[in-house]
């Protein structure tokens, strides 16, 4: 009997940057300093919604689900991306590559359906006022962020599951800064169709769906702003919503950027560029985007300084 000459892979190689070279130490810093920045603030929403009674209202409590989401993506990325930048690469296992890899996953789509249950609780509090409160309690609030956790804790359970059933072997280099889902699966030297269909199944229920719903349900709500006779009402009904937008935009934009392009023949580079995006720029981003439309936090920002 002819037998293959495969050797098992248990543990990849993460390259990383490979061309900083003088800029390492610079980069390092900067990303540090970044991570710094992104967890500081986004703990520090999680903590002002947790403790102050101003913020126990729906909205509030679906920023601080996403800043912990925000807090969980950037923790489970940026560390050992520090230390694939110092030791210009990296040895992970396999397990702890797909333990990575789900945790990512999990927080993305939780990431999805958190944005998407914002844009609800704005439909419902500028299109449904009367209705608002009776319907957005505290029981739905927590039905709601629950069940947004729990769906993408299973969709990457899931995909974990599929992935470890994979083979591996002779080639174990992942070109990138952390274990993502296309390098892994092309290096897999089994057969990958199950892992893709499975994929392909459940990308427009944590992608494409949640996306439409958002959009769907801010077409009522700019028409339903356009309707407001007072331009004071217009202006706040907006200002409610454009930190929202701008986050959605930002955060789906990059995530769809990925996974809706072709797998095969795509820049590894540009890859490596997008996945720095949406792993350390977007959460930085959604704390200073609501601190800086928000005035409610900014002014218990200044007196948590004073």
């Amino acid at each position: 009997m002819h037998q293959e000459n495969h050797t098992r892979i248990s543990e990849f190689f993460l390259l990383g940057f490979q061309s900083l070279s003088l800029f390492r130490i610079p980069f390092f810093i900067l990303v540090f300093s970044l991570y710094v920045i992104t967890t500081t603030g986004n703990l520090f929403i999680v903590v002002l919604v947790s403790l102050s009674h101003t913020f126990h209202t729906p909205m509030y409590f679906f920023l601080g689900h996403l800043s912990l989401c925000d807090t969980l993506l950037s923790t489970n990325v940026i560390p050992n991306m520090l230390d694939v930048i110092l030791k210009e690469g990296k040895t992970i296992s396999l397990l702890n590559c797909l333990t990575q890899l789900q945790m990512f996953g999990w927080c993305c789509i939780a990431e999805c359906y958190i944005l998407s249950v914002m844009s609800c609780d704005r439909y419902l509090a500028i299109c449904n006022p009367l209705r608002y409160s009776s319907i957005m309690d505290f029981k739905m609030c927590l039905c709601l962020a629950m069940l947004s956790w729990s769906l993408g804790f299973f969709f990457a359970f899931i995909n974990r599951v599929l992935i470890y059933e994979l083979e591996f072997c002779n080639h174990n280099i992942i070109d990138n800064f952390f274990c993502e889902f296309l390098p892994i699966v092309d290096l897999s030297c089994s057969d990958t169709s199950v892992v893709e269909l499975e994929v392909s199944l459940i990308t427009p229920f944590v992608l494409l769906f949640p996306f439409v719903f958002v959009i769907v349900t801010y077409v009522y709500i700019f028409f339903t702003i356009l309707g407001i006779s007072s331009s004071t009402g217009r202006q706040k009904a907006f200002s409610t919503c454009s930190s929202h937008l701008s986050v959605v935009f930002l955060f789906y934009g990059t995530l769809i950027s990925i996974y809706l392009s072709p797998s095969k023949g795509y820049s590894l580079n540009i890859n490596k560029v997008t996945s720095l995006f949406y792993t350390m720029v977007t959460p930085l981003f959604n704390p200073i985007i609501y601190s800086l439309r928000n005035q409610e936090i900014r002014k218990a920002f200044k007196a948590f300084i004073k």
